[in-house]
């Protein structure tokens, strides 16, 4: 028995997302199918499925032409925001806040059951870190 596979190669083109500017390489056909979806506009894949979330979240039915509206003005406003002044120094303040928190208030273990023989702190750690013993930098 022979196959019948076409030799054609198909063409690969890049594709620019109408919400976040991701370009992704893509065949003509799959352009076609996702502009028709999406009422002429092509999105990524990413925003693709940022779309079925937004639909899944929502509190009352909402078509996909609003899920994608509410998704373009999202990647709308992000874009418009200015990049931070000291990317580095607001990361390691945002993870030093996080620290602080999780020892301000630990989470209990899963495994941890009152009545359990299982180590308890018997003071916070955070006296140390404000008298500068322990180093945050």
């Amino acid at each position: 028995m022979e196959n019948n596979i076409s030799d054609q190669t198909t063409e690969v083109v890049s594709a620019r997302c109408e919400c976040c500017g991701l370009t992704e390489e893509c065949t003509d056909e799959y352009i076609k199918r996702v502009r028709d979806h999406y009422s002429g506009l092509w999105i990524c894949g990413l925003c693709s499925e940022a779309v079925k979330d937004e639909i899944a979240r929502s509190n009352k039915e909402i078509k996909d032409e609003e899920a994608l509206n509410r998704h373009m003005s999202f990647c709308k406003k992000f874009k418009n925001l200015s990049p931070p002044k000291n990317p580095t120094e607001e990361l390691i303040c945002a993870l030093k806040q996080l620290l602080m928190r999780s020892i301000d208030s630990p989470r209990s273990s899963p495994v941890a059951k009152p009545g359990n023989n299982n180590m308890i702190r018997s003071r916070s750690c955070r006296p140390a870190l404000d008298s500068g013993f322990l180093e945050t930098s």
